[in-house]
């Protein structure tokens, strides 16, 4: 179990380091070709979910490799599932349906983490 959670860990970080990381340095014009839901949300917000996008991915991370407070990478998980949720919102509300299909993936990653964490943390 202990595995399975590091490497879920270490791709879901991999992953919101990148795109959260996007999100706090690249303008509205770079990100709208990869995202095209900025053009309707406010930056300051884009900015705010790449910020708790990157925490995120430390919060998976560090905690249990510390063993400082590990407690706190099951609420980094939980806290993805909670931004893929709003994601899945969003693309629902612009009628892009069919662009969940990465949203889900990262959502059970996300949940898979927390409830692994549960088990060995």
């Amino acid at each position: 179990m202990e595995l399975a959670y590091w490497i879920i860990a270490a791709l879901l970080a991999v992953f919101y380091l990148y795109a959260g990381g996007k999100k706090v340095i690249q303008s509205r014009e770079q990100l709208q070709p990869m995202m095209g839901w900025v053009d309707t949300i406010p930056m300051p917000l884009v900015r705010t979910i790449g910020v708790l996008e990157v925490l995120g991915a430390a919060g998976l991370i560090l905690p249990p490799l510390t063993g400082i407070a590990p407690g706190l990478a099951i609420a980094a998980a939980i806290g993805l599932v909670l931004i893929q949720a709003g994601g899945i919102v969003v693309h629902f509300s612009r009628g892009e349906a069919r662009l969940i299909g990465l949203n889900i993936v990262l959502l059970v990653a996300a949940a898979a983490a927390a409830w692994l964490g549960t088990t060995w943390l």
